[in-house]
């Protein structure tokens, strides 16, 4: 089950930097987006505290903000038209493999 609370919390880590983008514009800021950055935090810690009473400190925190950074990568690339040159998918991908090396360790 904490594995299972650590994926929802690295998925949620997702959603504060999406909202902090979208919560402030040329026009000002949009009080939803950034209400969704908030809960995103709020939620994202909260299961992130409950997964590292089973794993490892260490490991749950790498793996949470690891979960985050590629999600991140990945929404900018497909939601907000950021690059996808060789050296970014290769360094995301190292990333990845490091979360599934701490898995499987």
């Amino acid at each position: 089950m904490a594995w299972i609370y650590l994926v929802a919390a690295g998925v949620l880590e997702i959603g504060w930097p999406v909202g902090l983008k979208m919560g402030w514009t040329e026009s000002g800021a949009k009080p939803a987006w950034l209400g969704l950055s908030i809960f995103c935090i709020i939620a994202s810690g909260a299961l992130l505290l409950w997964a590292q009473r089973t794993i490892p400190m260490g490991t749950a925190y790498a793996v949470w903000t690891g979960i985050g950074a590629v999600g991140a990568f990945t929404v900018g690339i497909v939601a907000f038209g950021d690059q996808a040159t060789a050296m970014r998918i290769v360094s995301i991908a190292l990333i990845v493999a490091g979360i599934v090396g701490l898995k499987l360790a």
